[in-house]
C-alpha cells in the first residue's frame, strides 16, 4: 500500500480583489464550481465567504 502525502493546509486572506472579483462572479451567476477553480480556493470557502458578505453565490438561486 502507498503512503498518503499529507498535504498541509495553507489559509489565504481574501483581498480587496478578491472580494470585488467574488461579487462580480455573483452578479454573473458564474456557477461555484468555475469560480473555484479560478480563484484556487473550495466551493466551501467560497461559499461561507459569500455567506458572510451577504451575496447570493451559484448560479442555482
Amino acid at each position: 500500500m502507498p503512503k498518503t502525502l499529507n498535504k498541509k493546509i495553507v489559509r489565504r486572506e481574501y483581498t480587496k480583489t478578491d472580494v470585488k472579483e467574488l461579487r462580480a462572479h455573483s452578479r454573473a451567476k458564474t456557477p461555484v464550481t468555475k469560480i473555484a477553480k479560478l480563484t484556487n480556493r473550495t466551493v466551501g470557502s467560497l461559499r461561507q465567504k459569500a455567506l458572510k458578505l451577504g451575496i447570493p453565490l451559484g448560479h442555482r438561486r
